[in-house]
């Protein structure tokens, strides 16, 4: 029942910007949220984290985008926000969404574990 819905990418010039949100819901089931965030992933390349942020506020960034980007949530809406500044053509990506999760469904508990977005493409070009 837990899906993750993303908001479109886009192609944006160097040193443009561009935010992104993705939303949890579990239609028919209640869950708690532990973190969220956003990894990337380039043709031929690993997937990597690019920001992550827990339930509590606490942020983490890859190196790479420090000072770049940001990331937050409004917690009523369970939606997580990257807001990504002094875009790089290296930040050319799809961008997927993850939730770290448990829930119930019904009196069942399932534990924590990730859950993906489909991937958004985000695009740097001039």
């Amino acid at each position: 029942q837990v899906q993750l819905v993303e908001s479109r990418g886009g192609l944006v010039q160097p040193g443009g910007s561009l935010r992104l949100s993705c939303a949890a819901s579990a239609s028919g089931s209640v869950f708690t949220i532990w973190a969220m965030g956003w990894f990337r992933q380039a043709p031929g390349q690993q997937r990597e984290l690019v920001a992550a942020i827990t339930s509590g506020g606490s942020t983490n960034y890859a190196d790479s985008v420090k000072d770049r980007f940001s990331i937050s949530r409004d917690n009523a809406k369970n939606t997580v926000y990257l807001e990504m500044n002094s875009l790089k053509p290296e930040d050319t990506a799809i961008y997927y969404c993850n939730a770290d999760l448990s829930y119930y469904e019904g009196r069942v508990h399932y534990t924590r574990r990730a859950y993906w977005g489909q991937g958004t493409q985000v695009t740097v070009s001039s």
